[in-house]
């Protein structure tokens, strides 16, 4: 049977149901336009309804009934917003834009309908796969095979990818790591220790990305601490709150909470990871789990205690490398890292630590690159166009190395910059620090779980 059309649909006037956008947040904006500059849609669109403030015109029109909330130009804004929050950290009126936006995606998903592809393909991929840490890791795995066994150099060399439609989403994968950081399975000890943190693993960064959260404990070991990345984490559940799904997202922060109370029930050690987007998310898991009376004061301690690395690193005091480290880099800024959590001194400072090393900054580097979660999958022409802007911008410092703090901004800019030609390569900023170490120091020496005579500082 055939799905009716949108706009074949009855009028839908105001929202109902769960999860519907805050009015007192809505009428926080007093529409003053500060935002609009800081918009990378209204940036390359120049149109009002393509920046926040339009965007919020239209979530109050929906609220106040003068707006169908099933009308196509209300979905089409809802999710040609990146949702990088640049609109937040300027506004003088203080509006959480995040949450509304994704509340609205939530009234969206709950209401209208979807074809059946479309739903399943949602459900498999962003509920199933991201719901369960162990099925991406057999993704990944079976991604990695693809790539060491030759097939990925075949199908290019053939072009199939390109037969099928595939070839843009085929050249945007990066090398996968050779193995997946499994939590509980691994973990890093400083030879002195003066503090212990939690690693929250990630699903891309302990899959793909997994040796940059490897460099990440052994960086922290080199600054005295003790890391562990606690078993039965799972994913952050960004992807599903960017999605409206925010019922699936609510479960799998209730799984991360259970997971890192068990390992930590005093509540104490941060919680620090190394994925820009994650850690926006888990710091919001108050806001997402305030109506849960089982878990909103928990979710609230949660969330307190997640950092980023580079701002764990920055209020800890950086153990500076020992010997010069010369290398030009350039630093992109992560949406989530500068915008959400307001971390924008932090990774400079890490930078800053490592003697010989050369910062050039670059033009519009807090400008979203346009990865945003899927969004250079679903939206690519938007996405393309500001990955390019943002090569270009990159390229123009003749740095030797782009530095970021996020998978996805590695995996766009890794495609903007080839696409574009240039050598340039692409490093996690905790990478740049664990290379300026050197050696891997004897805490991060590899030994199997109960070896007799371990020392102490041993990765386990």
């Amino acid at each position: 049977m055939a799905v009716a059309s949108i706009t074949d649909l009855p009028v839908t006037r105001g929202y109902s149901g769960p999860d519907q956008p805050d009015d007192d947040l809505l009428r926080a904006c007093v529409h003053c336009g500060m935002c609009l500059p800081s918009c990378p849609t209204y940036r390359m669109t120049g149109q009002e309804a393509s920046s926040p403030r339009g965007r919020l015109w239209m979530m109050k029109s929906v609220a106040d009934g003068t707006l169908d909330l099933l009308d196509p130009a209300f979905d089409e804004q809802m999710y040609q917003c990146l949702n990088c929050r640049a609109c937040e950290a300027v506004c003088p009126s203080g509006v959480h834009y995040g949450p509304l936006v994704e509340a609205a995606r939530a009234q969206l998903e709950q209401h209208r309908p979807r074809p059946v592809w479309q739903r399943a393909a949602r459900e498999i991929l962003i509920g199933w796969l991201f719901g369960e840490a162990n099925r991406m890791r057999g993704l990944v795995a079976a991604t990695r095979a693809y790539q060491r066994s030759g097939l990925q150099a075949l199908v290019r060399r053939a072009g199939l990818a390109r037969m099928v439609g595939m070839a843009d989403l085929e050249e945007m994968l990066p090398p996968v790591a050779a193995r997946s950081l499994v939590p509980g399975q691994e973990r890093w000890r400083a030879s002195v220790a003066t503090d212990r943190v939690m690693l929250f693993n990630t699903c891309m960064m302990g899959t793909v990305f997994a040796d940059v959260n490897r460099a990440a404990g052994r960086v922290m070991a080199r600054n005295g601490c003790d890391v562990d990345v606690p078993a039965g984490q799972q994913c952050c559940g960004a992807l599903q709150v960017h999605a409206g799904m925010l019922g699936p997202a609510r479960d799998l922060a209730r799984r991360n909470i259970d997971a890192f109370e068990a390992a930590d029930p005093d509540g104490t050690a941060p919680i620090v990871l190394t994925a820009a987007g994650c850690g926006a998310a888990l710091k919001e898991y108050g806001f997402l789990l305030k109506d849960d009376p089982g878990y909103a004061a928990r979710a609230e301690r949660f969330s307190a205690r997640v950092r980023d690395v580079t701002e764990w690193l920055a209020s800890t005091g950086i153990v500076a490398p020992d010997r010069p480290y010369p290398v030009t880099v350039t630093y992109q800024e992560p949406c989530h890292l500068a915008h959400a959590q307001r971390l924008t001194a932090e990774p400079r400072q890490v930078l800053a630590a490592i003697p010989g090393l050369r910062l050039i900054e670059m033009a519009e580097s807090s400008l979203c690159c346009g990865s945003a979660g899927i969004y250079n999958i679903i939206r690519r022409p938007m996405a393309n166009d500001l990955g390019d802007r943002k090569a270009a911008h990159a390229a123009r410092t003749g740095a030797e190395v782009v530095v970021t703090a996020n998978p996805g901004c590695a995996m766009q800019l890794r495609t903007s910059l080839g696409r574009a030609g240039s050598p340039q390569r692409i490093m996690h900023i905790v990478e740049v620090l664990d290379a300026a170490y050197g050696d891997e120091p004897e805490s991060a020496a590899p030994l199997a779980s109960g070896t007799p005579g371990a020392m102490p500082g041993a990765v386990v």
